[in-house]
């Protein structure tokens, strides 16, 4: 039988994956180009994360589709989507809007689960879980609505806007958590499962 072709990693999902990567920084620039004033700037940053997350999106179909996917993606694609919100909670703490402990729990998540999951993917398998699916949704949307200067706009109805953020942040903190400690329990069985099948 012949031997499958090997995906080049020069494809359409890790090229865009990759510009992701290399755009954040610029991302990063535009948020705290006006210092908090709202101008903007600010709104084209929010409108930058947007288009960012439905890359994500777009590019993680296409590979899917046509079977493009590769180790380079399944490596670069995480590290662009932490990047990019990474990036986002700093500039968010930098312009005092955001709490740093919030920045500071995110990130130790993410990135620790993130290196982990990198490490040991050759020797244990954790499936991806509905709760991180929706821990991902809820921290795009809830850093959408922060980076979006709408209280600046509502007038009267200004808070509002104030309470959307805390409320949508708030749930994506505590999913952020609760995703991290299903993600460890998750491992811990699947690596007591092999660990059984093996004796």
């Amino acid at each position: 039988m012949a031997e499958t072709a090997r995906v080049s990693n020069w494809n359409a999902p890790n090229i865009i994956t990759g510009a992701r990567i290399i755009a954040t920084p610029f991302f990063l620039w535009m948020l705290l180009a006006d210092g908090g004033a709202l101008g903007p700037w600010r709104w084209a940053a929010a409108a930058f994360f947007v288009l960012a997350i439905a890359t994500d999106a777009w590019d993680g179909h296409i590979a899917r589709s046509r079977g493009l996917i590769t180790d380079l993606g399944k490596l670069l694609d995480p590290i662009a989507d932490k990047f990019l919100t990474g990036a986002a909670l700093v500039g968010l703490s930098i312009l005092n809007e955001l709490p740093w402990w919030i920045t500071i729990v995110v990130l130790v998540r993410e990135i620790g689960i993130t290196v982990h999951r990198l490490m040991v993917a050759h020797n244990v398998v954790v499936a991806a879980a509905w709760m991180g699916k929706l821990k991902t949704v809820a921290q795009s949307v809830a850093i959408t609505l922060a980076l979006l200067p709408l209280a600046s706009v509502m007038g009267d109805a200004a808070p509002i806007a104030t309470w959307a953020n805390i409320i949508t942040m708030t749930i994506a903190v505590v999913l952020t958590i609760a995703s991290g400690i299903d993600y460890i329990v998750a491992f811990a069985r699947a690596r007591a499962s092999q660990g059984n099948t093996n004796d």
